[in-house]
């Protein structure tokens, strides 16, 4: 008796050391990141094409859910089962659709969140380079880095995801990462995103100023007070890069319920609820602009089915623009969530003289 006990106590410890150690190995390679960091920017047509001052352009922004989220997929921190497509093939077939979204819209300027560079959960594709195919520019922040995600069970795995900026026919001059606050202690820090802002520097014609685009993801599985200041932080970048003269456009998923959204889509499920954007943090002149006519994204508790009323439906992406960027209108392209979890939202603008 006295053996098995000392052999149960010795295997005991063993899980432990391990467990410890495991813990040791992720946390010396955890992603830590500098609060500014300039990013590379690829060009592959390259253009010196600048932004004229009152040209329409166009800007798309799309949360496409890792190319592993289309109408067939739930997700395990939702409320679903699932970590991953079943096989690469489906990953591939959502990336198809969300290219060819894409292209069919024809956007002057995209932002992209939840692309993957290399993830277990879409197959190790390295999503780039299909999105990033015939645009003039493009650049890409990380912040998703871990090299082992060991939650649920089978586990994530390893994730390298983040937010990519393209532009066509306009020449992106330059970018940086943001750091935003993280809202999580070790050790749970260690498998979650670094949350950023990431910032490209376009060009204007006859101009020593720049038409700034950031590409967003706030927080999304927290309770306490972290998306507001994010929001605040991210407020704050553009008013600075205001000040100096600059045009600026701010786009992507907010994870916060646009004002008047939970009112035209009401709670039907107990799973992940975002917060509410506070609209009174928006400085006077600048505006929140968001369309509630088509729902930006859809729970994940459950793969879609449109028919099923107990599905929860959102309105959490947005953007924000300052006063010298003319708004000339901006929507919520109904795609059905047949390739992701979130539908594109377009904006039509041009920057006043």
């Amino acid at each position: 008796m006295k053996t098995l006990f000392k052999i149960l106590v010795s295997l005991l410890l063993m899980i432990l050391i391990a467990l410890l150690g495991f813990i040791a190995i992720l946390s010396i390679m955890e992603y830590k990141p500098k609060k500014v960091q300039n990013l590379p920017v690829e060009s592959e047509i390259p253009t010196q094409e600048n932004i004229q001052l009152g040209k329409e352009l166009t800007l798309l922004s799309w949360n496409i859910g890792y190319g592993g989220l289309g109408k067939e997929m739930d997700f395990f921190m939702d409320g679903g089962e699932m970590t991953r497509p079943e096989s690469k093939s489906v990953v591939n077939g959502y990336l198809r659709g969300i290219k060819a979204t894409i292209s069919g819209i024809d956007p002057d300027i995209v932002l992209l969140q939840e692309v993957d560079a290399s993830s277990r959960r879409s197959y190790n594709i390295d999503e780039r380079e299909v999105l990033g195919q015939g645009f003039d520019y493009s650049s890409y922040a990380l912040n998703y880095s871990c090299i082992f995600v060991p939650v649920p069970f089978p586990p994530m795995g390893t994730v390298y995801s983040g937010l990519y900026t393209m532009t066509d026919d306009l020449t992106m001059e330059s970018a940086k990462r943001i750091a935003l606050k993280c809202p999580f202690a070790w050790p749970v820090r260690i498998f979650n995103l670094k949350r950023c802002l990431m910032a490209s520097y376009l060009p204007i014609e006859g101009s020593d100023k720049k038409l700034v685009v950031v590409n967003l993801h706030l927080e999304a599985y927290t309770k306490g007070d972290e998306r507001v200041e994010q929001t605040q932080q991210l407020l704050t970048f553009m008013q600075e890069e205001y000040e100096k003269g600059n045009y600026v456009i701010a786009a992507g998923d907010f994870n916060q319920f646009m004002p008047g959204s939970r009112e035209v889509y009401p709670k039907t499920s107990r799973d992940w609820e975002p917060g509410t954007l506070d609209e009174s943090l928006i400085p006077e002149g600048w505006t929140l602009v968001y369309d509630l006519s088509v729902p930006t994204a859809r729970s994940n508790n459950q793969p879609y089915d449109p028919e099923n009323l107990t599905v929860q439906h959102y309105s959490i992406d947005g953007m924000i623009v300052s006063p010298n960027v003319n708004l000339i209108s901006l929507e919520t392209v109904d795609k059905g969530f047949l390739y992701s979890d979130h539908n594109p939202v377009k904006l039509r603008f041009s920057l006043k003289d």
